[in-house]
């Protein structure tokens, strides 16, 4: 693959006009140096013990060897189906990392029951269970791992031969007792930037992923991303993603390039730029959605290519980038810390995302049941005053700013119910804005953080089911649908409180089927 960075139009401005900044500043070396007063005195005691990332090398040196003779071990005892438990950071790496080797990886980074279902109960004579956790406390791996392990019991299979763990040192999950191997990650490195530690590495590496290559990749511009001068490629794509005016970071794929790795970013980005007000929405879209055919003013396209064309207009704005994964990994991880410092934030701290995870807990605690403000159909509706559907989605898009954001968060199975994502195309044709979408709960430990503590330009559309064949969670007195209900009811009531005041719209379906079929018609 191609390696190369072109930027054009006002994109190319902002980095003529900030790549001296940033070389007279010296942020390139200081980062690579590990610095962590770059980012101002307040986010120095975090950034002290985040920047691990930059230098991933020597922890690989020692890991990969015991991957890949735990790898060989599980193949020769027909172990071949890998199956990983883990959220935000510590699943959005490795599924690029598997999709772009084309090995299979099974991902399980859901609560609902729809989804968890069928994974549980595929092929456990042939699975093992890789629970990838920073904390080691994580509700929802640590309902994965009880849920898997009471399968393989009742399979008649110990646990013991089947479980892989992945976390931090000295993290509750830390105990090799009753498991088959425990993996430490690197401690100072966050989640969102831990793809080249024990969380990106140990997953795919076990399903086959070629992790030695990938390591090799991402030292090719080491030294390169280190430097204070025009050929570092972090510093001119920080300093395109800072270009004034242009906060909606629309990131679309070309052709085959990079399979996934738009969702991987985007948990980078929104987590890490998203909060006193201010960050830098990432959008994962593909080269022909609405917001790419006219992007409104403040829409700043970004094309990841396998190739970089020949015939790029250098008059429209736009960012044109081009590497193999490890030294894209990379140059993202640099570039997002870069635009922290343009931004006067602190890439390294998430200081909104507990608010959910508490509200949630407390839900789980007192459940609160309320009855729909109307219903139509199999689609309930919540938080409007409309009585069809229709009416409810025109009520919510007419309160985007002109500035705004629309965000549809899908509490669903993102396998079974995918014909949802046909969804964000609609809504950004209908509104002319950009538009996300994310799969809870698993955008709550990544985009969560921008809804809450970027600018208050979202508006917020939950799209929520009932359970009609429930999980119980062994030991824990809730179920999966249960935890689901208040993971998105906890959040929707963060974002539309006094302090946040965001519009939330939610529709929950009483027939999946028929609901989604029900939501597109709507939003056309």
């Amino acid at each position: 693959m191609e390696l190369g960075l072109v930027t054009s139009g006002d994109a190319l401005k902002s980095v003529d006009e900030l790549l001296p900044q940033l070389i007279e500043a010296r942020i390139g070396s200081r980062i690579a140096a590990q610095d962590p007063t770059i980012w101002g005195p307040a986010a120095e005691a975090e950034s002290a013990i985040r920047l691990g990332w930059v230098n991933p090398f020597e922890a690989a040196e020692q890991l990969l060897p015991a991957i890949l003779q735990l790898r060989e071990q599980l193949q020769s005892e027909g172990l071949t189906r890998i199956v990983l438990c883990g959220m935000g950071g510590s699943s959005l790496a490795p599924e690029v990392i598997a999709a772009h080797d084309e090995v299979d990886l099974v991902i399980c980074d859901t609560t609902d029951p729809a989804m968890l279902r069928p994974i549980l109960a595929t092929d456990l004579e042939r699975t093992v269970v890789v629970v990838a956790s920073k904390s080691g406390s994580t509700v929802e791996t640590d309902s994965q791992r009880r849920a898997f392990t009471a399968a393989f019991q009742a399979a008649g299979i110990d646990p013991a031969t089947r479980l892989v763990l992945v976390t931090d040192p000295g993290s509750p999950m830390d105990n090799p007792e009753g498991v088959r191997a425990v993996f430490n990650a690197d401690p100072n490195v966050g989640g969102r930037y831990s793809a080249l530690t024990a969380f990106g590495l140990v997953p795919s590496g076990l399903a086959g992923a070629d992790i030695e290559a990938l390591i090799e990749e991402a030292g090719l511009l080491h030294d390169v991303l280190a430097t204070d001068d025009e050929d570092n490629l972090a510093l001119h794509l920080g300093a395109a993603m800072a270009t004034a005016g242009r906060d909606k970071l629309v990131i679309a794929g070309v052709g085959d390039a990079l399979p996934g790795f738009g969702d991987w970013a985007e948990q980078l980005i929104a987590e890490s730029t998203g909060k006193d007000s201010k960050g830098v929405l990432p959008v994962v879209a593909h080269p022909g959605a609405p917001e790419l055919r006219e992007p409104a003013a403040d829409v700043l396209p970004l094309y990841v290519y396998d190739q970089l064309p020949e015939d790029i207009d250098e008059e429209a704005t736009a960012v044109h980038f081009s590497a193999p994964l490890g030294t894209s990994f990379m140059i993202f991880e640099y570039a997002t810390a870069v635009a922290g410092y343009l931004l006067g934030i602190s890439p390294f701290d998430q200081p909104d995302v507990e608010a959910a995870k508490v509200a949630a807990r407390s839900l789980l605690d007192a459940p609160a049941a309320s009855a729909p403000d109307a219903v139509d159909g199999s689609v309930e509706l919540f938080g409007t005053s409309a009585a069809t559907l229709a009416g409810a989605l025109d009520e919510l898009t007419a309160a985007l700013p002109d500035d705004g954001y629309l965000a549809v968060q899908a509490y669903l199975d993102r396998n079974g119910d995918a014909d949802l994502e046909g969804l964000r195309d609609a809504l950004a044709a209908k509104t002319g804005r950009p538009v996300t979408f994310g799969w809870g709960p698993r955008f709550l430990h990544s985009t969560g953080q921008y809804h809450k503590g970027g600018p208050a330009q979202g508006v917020f559309l939950q799209v929520t089911a009932d359970h009609h064949e429930d999980l119980e969670i062994p030991g824990r007195p809730y179920s999966f649908g249960g935890l689901i209900s208040a993971q998105a009811s906890g959040d929707a009531g963060v974002l539309s409180d006094a302090a946040h005041n965001r519009p939330v719209l939610r529709v929950n379906l009483t027939d999946r089927k028929a609901g989604i079929a029900a939501l597109l018609e709507a939003a056309k």
